[in-house]
């Protein structure tokens, strides 16, 4: 639910900071909100220290701005993950979602005005526990699934300002960088495990403590420096897209998303999506095969998040004529079934 439309008013300047200025590059420090109590007063001139710093965070997180604080997994990099939809009969709608919702691997759940009509992503330490839940999922529902495993990524990002009036995701910015990353559907085998226990640790979030860090380096018997090390390395390898306070878009009003799927001709791919995401109004554009024999021609997807449904399709619409002349569908989002971070029981790979 939406908080109210003015939810704003209550906003001050060291809020608006950690709401629009934290979602990503938190510190990776013993002491992290000492850093940013420092920061925060040289930016807005704030009499602020780190336990009012740790105050409103947890203020925000009571008040469902935030989702939680803590890390943003990667899940097509650290695991196997993939996007799938069935098309649930209207009478059975529920008894369907409920078996889907019941894994632990699926994280994410929506209900879209399509004649596939529920969509979800499963993510499992390996391609196999990923395909076998898929599997799972048919046989217990009865529903065919269509899989539609991520195979480039050119731009996924859902961190944007919300503590403004815009209609639209970054209607005030001009561009974003993106680049066409390779995705693997195998889970990675080099994690070491410090890594993988760290993942799974942090899968949830980071406690909401003075020191973070070392409150999970002793639930998984690890030295703090170490865990400090492991989070680094882990960001600049990509299994952790970013560390912040994760804000829930829809409670600060941005309510509407379309998820638009193109059927792209193969050899325009790359420069349309590296193009196509470079566009701040994007949040995200990824390419995902077809599937030819369940009806499926669509190989681009993107994706755009607004306060107003109308601006929404304007944007679609300009999408539509200025950069993707294609055929193309927009899957509406009607209602969220369920929403968490991806989820793993375990992440090392078995050995040979």
């Amino acid at each position: 639910m939406s908080l109210d439309a003015d939810w704003r008013a209550d906003v001050d300047a060291v809020d608006a900071a950690l709401i629009d200025e934290y979602q990503s590059g938190f510190p990776v420090a013993e002491r992290p909100f000492e850093r940013v109590a420092d920061e925060i007063a040289a930016e807005t001139g704030a009499d602020v220290d780190a336990d009012e710093i740790l105050r409103r965070v947890r203020d925000l997180r009571e008040r469902g701005v935030f989702r939680r604080f803590g890390a943003v997994l990667n899940p097509p990099v650290i695991g196997s993950s993939t996007l799938a939809a069935v098309r649930a009969p209207e009478d059975r709608f529920d008894e369907v979602a409920e078996v889907i919702n019941g894994y632990r691997q699926v994280n994410h759940n929506y209900r879209r005005d399509h004649d596939w009509n529920q969509w979800f992503v499963v993510t499992a330490g390996s391609r196999e526990r990923r395909d076998e839940i898929l599997g799972e999922i048919e046989e217990r529902t009865g529903c065919e699934v269509l899989a539609l495993p991520m195979l480039t990524d050119y731009y996924i990002d859902l961190e944007f300002p919300v503590v403004n009036a815009d209609r639209f995701a970054r209607e005030s910015l001009d561009e974003t960088d993106v680049s066409a990353t390779r995705i693997s559907e195998d889970a990675r085998g080099d994690l070491s495990a410090l890594d993988a226990d760290l993942l799974l640790a942090i899968q949830d979030g980071f406690p909401l403590s003075a020191t973070p860090y070392a409150d999970v380096a002793a639930e998984i018997g690890a030295p703090v420096d170490d865990v400090l090390a492991a989070v680094e390395r882990l960001l600049a390898d990509g299994c952790i897209k970013r560390v912040g306070c994760i804000v829930n878009h829809v409670v600060t009003g941005f309510t509407n998303n379309c998820m638009v799927v193109w059927d792209v001709p193969d050899d325009e791919l790359d420069e349309r999506g590296e193009a196509v995401g470079s566009l701040p109004y994007v949040t995200l554009c990824y390419h995902r095969p077809r599937r030819p024999d369940q009806d499926w021609p669509y190989n681009m997807f993107t994706m755009i998040h607004g306060r107003e449904a109308e601006a929404v399709d304007a944007k679609i619409d300009e999408l539509a004529a200025d950069h993707l002349p294609f055929a193309h569908e927009r899957l509406y989002s009607t209602e969220t079934l369920k929403q968490t971070g991806a989820r793993y029981e375990d992440l090392v790979a078995d050995g040979d």
